[in-house]
């Protein structure tokens, strides 16, 4: 076995028994391949790291200014790498196992206040030639909480328009069902009726739902683009993406008396530890507002 052939082999158990997406996958190689050329200058074998040696590795990474929060991702892709080592028969002791990752502060997201989301969809220009369909994309990220990468991969055939409903593919290629509401299917019937349907599409794209100048797929980075330009357009003093949206969403769902078990059903989250953390933002909330309109404030 080489550092090579171990990371190839781990690059393919990650596709087939993990079932990650390729932007996790390549997340996992990059953290792992830090390990590897650190090891490879000091002529250690993977299989031949010891628990010291990865001590000395973090101390490494930490000295050149990587954040704990970037720490703990990489330890935590080590730990996968070796548990996956120990799974082959490769290794009798993970030199990860014991190692713990740094203390980090709870890191909330940032959200838009429903007037910046106004303001930004107000500011996108319909006249233009890509007005609605940009209108579009806006209205079902925060309508429907979606990620990007489930926003560039919906498909018309997974859009039930009579029952106002997608069929979404999330992490993992797992399945679920979001409701869209009433102005999103609005525009998004908009945008399918009287832009798209005018539209060449390349072969292959057909059954997607939004298309480029090209009548090809929307990439990840043309959502994040649109973004920035309407940001800018407004002067919006706000780190965002369109995942920001997604946290809109769950956050004003929560705000406004949503089940806890309902939103993490509608977001696709595995562990309804991931959907708490909206409860924090939601705490800060009615934190701000006590503060703001309590008269002994």
């Amino acid at each position: 076995m080489s550092w090579k052939s171990s990371i190839d082999e781990f690059k393919y158990y990650l596709k087939v028994e993990r079932s990650l997406s390729e932007n996790s996958i390549m997340a996992y190689i990059r953290d792992v391949n830090k390990l590897r050329l650190f090891s490879e200058n000091k002529n250690i074998s993977e299989i031949k790291v010891k628990k010291d040696d990865i001590v000395e590795f973090i101390n490494q990474i930490k000295q050149d200014g990587i954040s704990a929060r970037s720490q703990a991702r990489v330890i935590s892709s080590l730990k996968s790498f070796y548990k996956y080592l120990a799974i082959e028969d490769l290794i009798d002791i993970n030199p990860v196992e014991l190692i713990e990752s740094p203390k980090i502060g709870l890191k909330l997201p940032d959200t838009l206040s429903l007037i910046e989301i106004d303001k930004l969809i107000s500011a996108i220009d319909l006249s233009s030639k890509q007005g609605e369909r940009n209108r579009a994309i806006l209205e079902m990220l925060y309508s429907c909480g979606l990620r990007v990468s489930e926003l560039v991969n919906l498909k018309l055939s997974n859009v039930n328009f009579k029952n106002s409903y997608l069929k979404v593919i999330g992490k993992g290629h797992k399945e679920r069902l979001a409701p869209i509401g009433s102005k999103a299917l609005k525009y998004l019937n908009l945008y399918v009726n009287e832009v798209r349907n005018h539209q060449t599409i390349v072969n292959g794209n057909e059954d997607f739902v939004f298309i480029n100048n090209r009548g090809a797929r929307l990439s990840r980075v043309m959502i994040y683009l649109i973004i920035q330009n309407l940001k800018q357009k407004i002067g919006l003093n706000k780190k965002i993406g369109p995942h920001t949206f997604r946290h809109s969403f769950a956050t004003h769902l929560i705000e406004g008396g949503a089940n806890l078990r309902a939103v993490q059903e509608m977001l696709g989250h595995e562990s309804i530890t991931t959907t708490e953390i909206y409860t924090h933002l939601d705490n800060d909330y009615l934190r701000s507002n006590i503060i703001e309109f309590h008269p002994r404030n």
